[in-house]
């Protein structure tokens, strides 16, 4: 999935910042360096949120902190550039844990966290997700601190189906046979669309693999031709082949949202932080007449994704990785996440998801959904490799063929062969 900056919340208030915690995260971070922190950020909604609050760390701990912000791309290629020279002109990255985590710290770019800080009581880090954590820890090493999650819902036409006398689907074979007999082109509502081109499709497929039982690989192991892969792919191409709009295998969740939200499918599976468009008047005609539910269980449950697109690492070449790791402390406690979700920040917290303070600029519906895919999501919604767009392409293109109406155990197969070439030469 690109996680290119999306319309996600409800709109960003003040509201009164965190109490400052700063104990344990010293000793075994590096030096304490200059008291100026740089930090590196995307356009993001949540470096909205947390350069409203800077302030209040700067006045507490005496540590001044300045932001740089970029667009996506901009901070990729700052990133290359910069961490591939050795550079310490940043001291906190914001990255993309499953795109580029793996890259980082094989090329030695991030920083351990201090146990320290995974220990302390106060902070609690058993108080994060359990697929979002998982998302951060490579190696067994945890290398950042997820700050922002999504995960894969279904969106349905709450008018469409109680005009049917249908109920919302739960398992896949009322999935399946719901959008069946929702499906009329005739009257210009498709039965089902999701992303259909190659790498895009990939995190969403994903959901539904793990729902069947599979993964893309179990370690040095390529997994995408065993039946319950292959079973997933007919299954995810299968609806979409029948019952998806035309042009669907060049769809990626712009293009996919667009037919969903201007009222053309009935169905619609891709990530919960996409849900606030349905109630945009500039790009939605179902205005009222949607609803969210999670995941369909396969043969193996329900198994959507729940990850976080976005963590907070410490440079390795950093020479103020103590101050750094203060505030990362800092900016995802417990106080302060709890704030910054209140304004339409989806977090990591358990605690931010239990609280109706963190729960009350987001749909009652859909907090019930994300609740429920948390204890259930998986950490991971691509190949967990240093080369995700590769591997991407290889395991999307059975999902293409099945789009197009072919057989996909050839395809299948030869992405088997591709990707366990693949990540042999990754070992």
């Amino acid at each position: 999935m690109s996680f290119a900056p999306r319309k996600l919340t409800l709109g960003v208030g003040v509201i009164a910042a965190a109490t400052l915690v700063l104990s344990g995260c010293s000793g075994d971070a590096g030096n304490e360096g200059s008291s100026t922190v740089n930090v590196s950020l995307p356009n993001h909604t949540w470096t909205t949120a947390i350069q409203e609050r800077i302030g209040e760390f700067e006045k507490e701990s005496g540590i001044t902190v300045k932001v740089n912000t970029f667009g996506e791309d901009q901070l990729s290629d700052q990133y290359n550039v910069k961490l591939n020279a050795g550079s310490s002109d940043f001291d906190v990255l914001m990255f993309r844990p499953l795109q580029e985590g793996r890259q980082f710290v094989q090329n030695k770019w991030l920083k351990e966290a201090p146990e320290s800080l995974l220990t302390d009581k106060d902070w609690n880090w058993d108080d994060f997700q359990q697929g979002p954590r998982d998302a951060v820890t490579i190696n067994d090493k945890v290398y950042g601190v997820p700050l922002v999650t999504e995960r894969e819902i279904v969106y349905y036409r709450t008018d469409l189906l109680e005009a049917a006398g249908i109920e919302v689907p739960t398992t896949t074979e009322e999935f399946a046979a719901a959008v069946e007999a929702l499906h009329d082109p005739d009257n210009g509502v498709f039965g089902f669309v999701a992303r259909g081109a190659m790498a895009a499709a990939v995190t969403q497929f994903s959901s539904y693999l793990f729902s069947f039982g599979g993964d893309f690989n179990t370690g040095d192991k390529a997994t995408v031709d065993t039946p319950e892969a292959i079973e997933a792919y007919e299954y995810y191409s299968g609806l979409l082949n029948k019952y998806g709009p035309p042009g669907t295998t060049n769809m990626s969740w712009p293009e996919a949202l667009a037919i969903f939200a201007q009222g053309k499918a009935a169905f619609y599976t891709d990530a919960d932080s996409l849900y606030n468009n349905m109630d945009d008047p500039s790009v939605s005609s179902v205005i009222g007449k949607v609803g969210f539910a999670a995941f369909p269980a396969g043969p193996a449950g329900s198994k959507p994704y729940n990850i976080p697109s976005w963590a907070a690492g410490v440079n390795e070449f950093s020479k103020n990785q103590d101050n750094a790791w203060k505030f990362i402390q800092w900016a995802t406690s417990e106080k302060l996440t709890l704030d910054i979700q209140a304004s339409g920040v989806p977090s990591a917290r358990d605690s931010a998801w239990d609280n109706p303070a963190g729960t009350a600029g987001f749909p009652e519906q859909l907090v019930e959904v994300i609740q429920v895919s948390a204890k259930n999501g998986v950490g991971h919604d691509r190949p967990l490799v240093t080369q995700v767009g590769k591997a991407r392409d290889i395991v999307g293109a059975p999902i293409v063929e099945g789009i197009e109406g072919r057989d996909v155990v050839g395809p299948a197969k030869k992405a088997q062969t591709n990707y366990q070439e693949f990540l042999d030469k990754e070992k």
